[in-house]
C-alpha cells in the first residue's frame, strides 16, 4: 500500500494507492476521522479490487458540508452556505488535479463517501452532478433540513448507493434526530425505484451513531467497489 500526502487546492490530502486503481474513492474526513484512516483502508483492501482512496480534509464540518441551515446542527449564520463551495472544489479543482498527471482518467469511476454530515453531503452532491459513479453514505444525517423534499425534486445521478444506519440512532431523545430512521427507509425505497433493487442497499449496523465509523465506512466502500466490479 502506497501512501502519499498531496496539497491540492489549499488542502493537504492523503492518498492511498492499492495496486493499479480500478476506482477512486473520495472520502470527506474530519480531523478526528483522519486518525482511523489507516485501519479503514486496510479493511477496504480485503475487497481484492485495486483502488485508490483520497481523504479530503474538512476542517469546518458544519459549514463546509451542510447544504442548508439546521439549528440542531449549529446556529452559526454561515452554516448551510458552504456545501456548494465544497462540491465546486471537488469537481473543478481536486478531480482535474488528479487527472492532469495521467494517474486517473475520466473513465476511472469515482466513489464519493462520508460519515454523518459527510454522508449527507455525499448524497446531496450526487444529486447535483453526474461526476460520481457510486455513493458510500455511512449513517448520513438525513434528519437534517428538508431532505425528503430535496430528494424528491433532485433524482440520484450516481449508479450505486450504499446507505447504513446504526440500529439505535432513531431512538435519540432529540425528536429531530430521531426521524432519521423513517427518512433513511424512505430514501432507500426511493433509490430502489430510481436505480433498481440491486444497485442500492441499506445496512443496519449495531449501536449508535458513534459506534466504529471507520469500519462502517470500510464496509460501505467495499460494497461500492464490488458493485463497480460486476
Amino acid at each position: 500500500m502506497e501512501v502519499q500526502c498531496r496539497a491540492i487546492g489549499g488542502r493537504m490530502c492523503r492518498l492511498y494507492i492499492n495496486g493499479t486503481p480500478e476506482a477512486l474513492l473520495l472520502q470527506l474526513v474530519s480531523p478526528l476521522q483522519q486518525a482511523d484512516l489507516d485501519t479503514e483502508v486496510e479493511q477496504i483492501a480485503t475487497a481484492a479490487v485495486p483502488f485508490a482512496l483520497l481523504a479530503v480534509p474538512i476542517e469546518d464540518w458544519e459549514r463546509e458540508l451542510m447544504p442548508w441551515p439546521e439549528p440542531v446542527v449549529s446556529r452559526r449564520p454561515e452554516v448551510g452556505s458552504g456545501a456548494g463551495e465544497t462540491l465546486r472544489y471537488l469537481v473543478a479543482t481536486l478531480l482535474p488535479a488528479l487527472r492532469e498527471n495521467g494517474e486517473f482518467s475520466f473513465s476511472t469511476p469515482v466513489v464519493l463517501g462520508g460519515y454523518s454530515l459527510g454522508g449527507l453531503f455525499s448524497l446531496w452532491a450526487a444529486c447535483q452532478c453526474n461526476c460520481f459513479a457510486a455513493v458510500a453514505a455511512g449513517s448520513p444525517s438525513l434528519w437534517a433540513g428538508d431532505w425528503p423534499q430535496y430528494a424528491a425534486a433532485h433524482p440520484m445521478l450516481a449508479r450505486h448507493v450504499y446507505l447504513s444506519l446504526g440500529d439505535r440512532e432513531e431512538r435519540s431523545r432529540n425528536r429531530t434526530m430521531a426521524r432519521v430512521g423513517d427518512r433513511i427507509r424512505d430514501e432507500y425505497g426511493r433509490l430502489q425505484q430510481q436505480l433498481g433493487p440491486e444497485s442500492t442497499t441499506l445496512v443496519w449496523e449495531q449501536g449508535g451513531h458513534f459506534a466504529d465509523p471507520a469500519a462502517r465506512m470500510a464496509r460501505a466502500f467495499v460494497w461500492c467497489l464490488k458493485q463497480l466490479d460486476r
